[in-house]
C-alpha cells in the first residue's frame, strides 16, 4: 500500500468522524434550544438551530476538543424575533441563553 492512499484513507476517516461528531452536536443543540423554549414559554422559529461558530479548545476531558456555538430565533408574541444561543464543548452544553427582552 503505498503512503498517498494510507494518508487518503486517514483524512478520510476523519473527516468521517468529524461529520458525525458535528450532526450529533446539531442534534443536541436542537433539543436543548426546543426545551429551552418550552420552559420559558417561546415559541422556537425555523424549528431548529444553526451554526454560528466552530472553534478548537482545551478541554477538562479531552485535550482538544470542539467548541460549537449555535443561535436560533424566537418569538414571545408572535410578532417580533429575538436570537437564543447554545454553546457546546465536545458533547457537553456550556451555555444556552435566550436574547435579552425588550424594554
Amino acid at each position: 500500500m503505498s503512503w498517498e492512499l494510507l494518508v487518503a484513507a486517514i483524512l478520510l476517516a476523519l473527516l468521517a468522524g468529524f461529520w458525525h461528531s458535528s450532526r450529533a452536536a446539531r442534534e443536541l443543540a436542537n433539543r436543548v434550544a426546543m426545551d429551552t423554549c418550552a420552559n420559558a414559554q417561546v415559541q422556537m422559529l425555523d424549528g431548529t438551530v444553526s451554526i454560528h461558530r466552530l472553534k478548537l479548545v482545551r478541554h477538562s476531558d479531552a485535550p482538544l476538543a470542539w467548541r460549537r456555538t449555535y443561535v436560533f430565533d424566537y418569538t414571545e408574541d408572535g410578532f417580533s424575533r429575538h436570537h437564543g444561543f447554545v454553546v457546546l464543548t465536545g458533547d457537553s452544553i456550556d451555555t444556552v441563553g435566550l436574547g435579552p427582552k425588550p424594554v
